[in-house]
């Protein structure tokens, strides 16, 4: 089911604010890893968001995950600032791990590798 034009506004709102907040105001909890926000799926009703998170370097992914599970009260409470005048309800947030640079790294080696030889 394709999300609605609101849901894609929501959502692309909220990537841009986590961005923010997770470069400056929860940066303590990347662990002096780079966090990218790589895309929000919204719910329909707008009450849920699944954030995808790409981490380098990768090998840090379990614990930066942890990390941002544990402390997503306070990313709520951060994005509900920024978000109070456009959302009656600020959406509970879930964190995955979105791998698809690592994929794409290690095809890239695989890759190189068969071209030395």
């Amino acid at each position: 089911m394709a999300e609605s034009t609101r849901g894609q506004k929501v959502a692309r709102q909220i990537q841009k604010d986590l961005g923010e907040i997770l470069s400056r105001e929860a940066a303590h909890l990347a662990r002096g890893t780079m966090v990218s926000v790589t895309g929000v799926r919204m719910s329909p009703d707008l009450s849920f968001a699944r954030i995808l998170v790409s981490i380098f370097p990768f090998n840090e992914h379990a614990q930066v995950m942890k990390s941002l599970s544990d402390n997503a009260w306070f990313i709520r409470k951060a994005l509900g600032a920024r978000l109070r005048n456009q959302l009656k309800q600020v959406p509970e947030i879930a964190f995955s791990l979105d791998d698809s640079l690592e994929y794409i790294e290690k095809i890239d080696s695989l890759l190189n590798e068969d071209k030395g030889r």
